[in-house]
């Protein structure tokens, strides 16, 4: 589980183009932005997104509170998170049906949802100019449904997963 900002001030992202010369792109200069929190499944595949205004203990309730509506009945999730202040509050109540599991310090590179977002960005959220925060969310929206269960546990695939993973 982790979220992750998108919007106007976005970046160019890598693209092939000729020895010594710069590649055009666009690049937005703005300060309006969405958070997509995302949690999911290695194993299978499944994921569970929601596109939010900002990050807080609210919003991270908001989401704990749909993520744990759609887990079926009698199913308990555990969320791998990094340690941001919104994740551990004392404010957040964690629904029975979920567990939150905190990373060592200093290693996001351990959270599987990191290369998503990174995925997210350099295939579908740069080089774009977007029109507002409507506009942001409606790309946030199209480009994670544009996630296939297959590309997602390729994404997520780590060695580590794998060994825990039933």
């Amino acid at each position: 589980m982790d979220e992750a900002r998108f919007g106007e001030k976005g970046r160019t992202g890598h693209r092939w183009w000729v020895r010594g010369e710069r590649p055009r792109g666009l690049r937005q200069i703005g300060y309006e932005w969405a958070f997509l929190f995302g949690a999911v499944r290695p194993a299978t595949g499944q994921g569970f997104a929601l596109v939010l205004p900002e990050v807080s203990t609210a919003a991270m309730q908001a989401f704990l509170d749909r993520f744990a509506a759609a887990l079926a009945a009698g199913a308990h999730a555990v969320l791998v998170l990094d340690r941001a202040g919104w994740h551990g509050s004392r404010g957040l109540a964690v629904p029975p049906n979920v567990t939150l599991v905190p990373l060592p310090p200093y290693a996001p590179e351990l959270n599987p949802v990191e290369r998503v977002w990174l995925f997210l960005r350099e295939r579908f959220l740069s080089h774009r100019v977007l029109d507002g925060y409507g506009a942001i969310v409606a790309a946030c929206c199209k480009a994670r449904n544009a996630l296939t269960p297959e590309r997602l546990r390729s994404l997520c695939a780590y060695p580590w997963i794998r060994k825990v993973a039933l």
